[in-house]
């Protein structure tokens, strides 16, 4: 069933009639020919980033629409994942009027984001299988209920939600649903960028700090209708992406064969890190995980975080986050990291008094 949206009753009054800022990069766009460049005040001295870099990211866009099947009218890129979720905060949401949902335990950056914007943020907790509750999401719904947010795979959980209820969320919200598919390249599940046709409210993030291996240079990235896009085009900074980020960036979504075989060696460390942990008598539980990582559920989880720490081992300790007592998130690091991380959980467990 294909969903309706009127987006014209979404999006902020004062976004609807706002006109964005023109750049001299947006004014005249390169050919490639040889041109004398003395529109944006710039430094005449070439150094390789002496111009403005492509507002629009064209080069890079045109490489991610040729791998994702959709158009570059289909995708933003902006300062990391954060600023793409920023910007959805200030098209779509009023200010101490609106409302988003999330659904704990989930990415912080949802509610951090709602009190920075001054949106009231409301909690569906997820079910015990850390799956949505759909029927509570449902229910918490409201005529000023703007976007829900669902992390899958999820973040610290690591599961990817059902697509049965992720439809039944789809289908039954008049308002935007964002899938944060950060760690969708550790998943065996399809992306949900293929369904942003049959679903209009659908918007999908993705980042390069992942599996990419590139969380320094800040690129993150927005798959939505063109509608969307174009209303957050309106809004984002007119350079937001740096020359640099965009060099880098551009080289490595172009290097499939080297980021395959990063994912498909992570993949094989995650496994063997799960089958060692589950040897280990202090881990009550290791979760079912589709990312990066892996969630245990430990005896104590604040004393093991010490422990670890003082061998020289940081892990996340995530036991404050709702359904996550007394648990530790472990990112699945190189083969020799994790003999490390292993080897002095296995020390540990030995010492450790029955």
């Amino acid at each position: 069933m294909k969903t309706i949206l009127n987006l014209n009753q979404i999006v902020r009054e004062n976004v609807k009639g706002l006109k964005p800022y023109s750049s001299a990069r947006d004014e005249y766009v390169s050919d490639g020919s040889e041109m004398i460049f003395l529109d944006a005040n710039e430094n005449p001295y070439e150094n390789g980033v002496n111009r403005y870099p492509d507002p629009q990211q064209r080069s890079l866009k045109a490489i991610l629409a040729e791998q994702n099947g959709v158009s570059t009218k289909n995708i933003l890129l902006g300062n990391g994942s954060d600023e793409v979720l920023d910007l959805l905060f200030r098209a779509f949401c009023e200010p101490k009027v609106d409302n988003i949902i999330t659904l704990p335990p989930t990415y912080g950056m949802y509610k951090v984001l709602a009190n920075i914007n001054n949106i009231r943020e409301k909690e569906v907790l997820l079910t015990k299988n850390f799956e949505p509750n759909v029927s509570e999401i449902l229910e918490a719904i409201d005529a000023t209920t703007k976007i829900i947010f669902l992390c899958s795979p999820n973040n610290p959980t690591g599961n990817s939600f059902s697509e049965e209820n992720i439809i039944k969320i789809l289908e039954n919200f008049e308002g935007l649903v964002v899938i944060d598919e950060a760690y969708i390249d550790f998943s065996a599940k399809e992306s949900w960028i293929n369904k942003i046709e049959m679903y209009p409210n659908l918007i999908i993030t993705q980042t390069l700090s992942k599996a990419y291996g590139m969380a320094g240079i800040r690129l993150g990235l927005c798959y939505a209708s063109e509608e969307i896009i174009s209303v957050l085009n309106k809004i984002k900074p007119p350079y937001n992406v740096n020359e640099l980020t965009q060099k880098r960036a551009l080289d490595r979504v172009m290097d499939v064969v080297t980021v395959k075989r990063e994912v498909a060696s992570i993949l094989e460390e995650r496994e063997k890190m799960i089958t060692s942990l589950e040897a280990i008598s202090f881990i009550k539980e290791v979760y079912k995980t589709d990312a990066n990582f892996v969630l245990v559920k430990v005896d104590d989880a604040n004393k093991r975080y010490d422990q670890l720490l003082k061998e020289g081992i940081v892990i996340r300790n995530r036991t404050t986050q709702p359904l996550c007592e007394n648990t530790l998130r472990l990112t699945v690091g190189t083969s020799e990291e994790n003999i490390a991380l292993l080897t002095k959980m296995t020390t540990i467990d030995k010492n450790s008094p029955n």
